[in-house]
Formats: C-alpha cells, structure tokens, sequence
C-alpha cells in the first residue's frame, strides 16, 4: 500500500509491506502523532490502539529510511540511521528518499493513505 507521511511541512512517499501488520496500521490512518528521538537513530511514537503481530517475525534489523512497529512498546518506529537488531520490532515498510533527512529533525508525523 502507497501511504504519504508529512515531516516539516515536506510530503514523502512511502509503501507499506502487505503484514498483518502494516494492514493493521493502514486500518487507523489518517494519523497524526508526537515524535521523539530514540538512541539517535530513530523517531518513535505511541499509537492510539496495539497492532495485530499475527505471523510477524520475532525481530528485524532496521536500515535508514524504514518504518516499523515496535511491539513491547506500542509505538511507531522510523529511522534515519541504521540500528541494530531489536526484538519485538516487526517491520512495516519503507520511506522513499529523502525522507530520513526530513525525519532526523522532525516533532510531528501525519500518515495517510496516497491519493
């Protein structure tokens, strides 16, 4: 699934993998949610409801650029580095370029489904 997702007033591009999952997520857009920085790699934030995890693997090894859910936590994680192996961490789908450079300084994230 095509998504857009606004950071700093810039619209990027992103796809969702077709997981459980990232359905799960498609089913609450659009969103809009506070973002923090997390081990200065990433951007998390809470969601409003727990995703399914339904036939997710047990963990993954984020690259800059990818989006993920971080099941422990409930949250949203997007990264603008690299990171290492997390688990609970259930990838959801990748941002086009440009958008970890957007993200690193981002407070705010809005997530819709593309036109």
């Amino acid at each position: 699934m095509n998504i857009r997702l606004t950071l700093n007033g810039h619209r990027i591009a992103a796809t969702l993998n077709d997981s459980a999952t990232a359905r799960d997520l498609a089913a609450q857009l659009p969103l809009t949610l506070s973002l923090r920085d997390f081990h200065q790699a990433e951007k998390i934030a809470d969601l409003p409801r727990e995703l399914s995890t339904s036939g997710a693997p047990e963990g993954a090894d984020p690259e800059v650029g990818d989006l993920a859910y971080y099941a422990p936590w409930n949250q949203l994680a997007t990264y603008y580095r690299d990171a290492p192996y997390a688990a609970g961490l259930v990838p959801l789908g990748h941002m086009a370029d440009g958008g970890a450079e957007q993200l690193a300084t981002a407070d705010e994230i809005t997530i819709e489904a593309a036109p």
